[in-house]
């Protein structure tokens, strides 16, 4: 199981790194296409939400079309998509066609990965599950999961050393991750076919959960595992009075978190006052801290401080809501980088506090529906929440920051007094 968990694991970083890869350089390619930031933003939300509508569906067909076919699906689907995406911004990059239209050939490549690699999360997950006692469970998904947080920081960080010069002249500058990330794709799809045996679950095999899109500031917050190992028994709804706050807190804190987080790239470029090109490094370097300071909130800094998930959520959106409006304000690359390290440390605090927070207020027959309400929650947030942001931004630079830190401090008032005890 040991050899098999690694290529699972490799899986899930995998599909995180890469698209989070390609999201930390599509500010500066959509800038040197000439392309409206608008069209980015559209990128990662069609993406999103085809992602958030499909894994359901794919979570529930590897039960019966079992986990290795949902796999090569999934990691197919991966790097065609990747593939797909390079050649299309490599077109726009050497001319012969017009950026617009490379970007809309994009967003169709993008459409791709959200329908097809969801596929690939809950059949890894339902795979691990099967294979572990009742008493690893929870431990392998939760280390399994904490792959996606990796990948976040592992994407940007390593996406400004993948461009690539001219290959057989023609130039592949800024589309060179979306090509490399193919080719491990392709790698890691070679190896899934060549090491896993094929299978057909039984009636009695655990099943796998959909997670939330792999995406910036997208870090784990244990809601898949539970959707996954936890009873289905009582179904609820995303009104239910018993968690119907823990769903609005979770909803705002999430759109203000990609509002920020998906124009970062944009508020560099023009803070700076760089190319697009030349914002590479300096836009990698501010989502690594901003992914790193999120986990190690969440890996080192909660099990230290043994705070109940009321006091979570209004520490963490006090520090965010510092965090997001500095971030608006700073102008240097210091500046940026620390402010967004600390929105991203609240964010740290607010995410398992809101997931915590819902399954405490409900008993243990409806601990597997609310952890999926948790899921399709966080996974919302990146529909709308980067057009939202990218529409503020071109409204004026400052204002998706100022506008997520205003509404996380009406927020903390209305969690102070609708959020249970717990």
């Amino acid at each position: 199981m040991d050899r098999r968990f690694a290529l699972m694991f490799l899986v899930m970083l995998t599909i995180a790194a890469g698209n989070t890869a390609l999201q930390s350089v599509l500010p500066a390619l959509g800038r040197s296409l000439h392309v409206d930031d608008r069209a980015v933003a559209a990128a990662f939300s069609v993406s999103a939400l085809l992602w958030v509508i499909a894994a359901p569906i794919w979570a529930n067909r590897s039960d019966r079309r079992g986990r290795r076919a949902m796999i090569l699906l999934g990691m197919g689907g991966f790097a065609i998509s990747l593939t797909l995406c390079g050649i299309f911004l490599a077109a726009g990059i050497n001319g012969w066609i017009s950026g617009t239209a490379a970007f809309v050939a994009f967003i169709a490549g993008r459409m791709i990965y959200g329908t097809l690699g969801s596929a690939a999360p809950p059949a890894v997950q339902a795979l691990v599950a099967g294979e572990t006692t009742r008493e690893e469970r929870t431990r392998a998904l939760t280390l399994l999961a904490s792959a996606f947080g990796l990948g976040t920081i592992l994407g940007p960080a390593i996406a400004p050393y993948l461009l690539l010069g001219r290959i057989g002249g023609v130039e592949i500058g800024l589309a060179g991750p979306a090509f490399v990330f193919a080719l491990f794709g392709v790698g890691v799809y070679v190896t899934v076919r060549t090491m896993l045996p094929d299978d057909r679950p039984s009636a009695t095999a655990e099943h796998g959960a959909s997670q939330a899109y792999p995406s910036i500031g997208g870090a784990p917050t244990g809601a898949s595992v539970a959707a996954a190992t936890q009873p289905h028994v009582e179904r609820i709804g995303y009104f239910d009075p018993r968690v119907r706050a823990w769903m609005i807190a979770g909803l705002v804190m999430g759109h203000a978190q990609t509002m920020t987080s998906q124009a970062i790239g944009f508020l560099v470029i023009d803070r700076l006052d760089v190319a697009p090109v030349d914002a590479l490094q300096p836009t990698g370097l501010v989502l690594m801290m901003g992914a790193g300071a999120a986990l190690l909130t969440q890996w080192g800094i909660i099990p230290l401080l043994n705070l109940k998930p009321r006091q979570l959520v209004l520490t963490g959106l006090v520090l965010a809501a510092i965090g997001t409006a500095l971030t608006g304000i700073a102008t240097s690359l210091y500046g940026i980088a620390t402010a967004y390290a600390l929105a991203s440390f609240g964010f740290g605090f607010t995410r398992p506090g809101f997931t915590a927070g819902s399954s405490l207020a409900v008993g243990p027959a409806a601990q597997g529906s609310v952890a999926g309400k948790v899921t399709s929650v966080n996974g919302a947030s990146f529909v709308l929440g980067p057009s939202i942001g990218v529409a503020l931004y071109q409204g004026q630079h400052s204002l998706p920051y100022l506008t997520a830190g205003a509404a996380l401090v009406v927020l903390w008032v209305y969690c102070r007094v609708a959020l249970t005890r717990s």
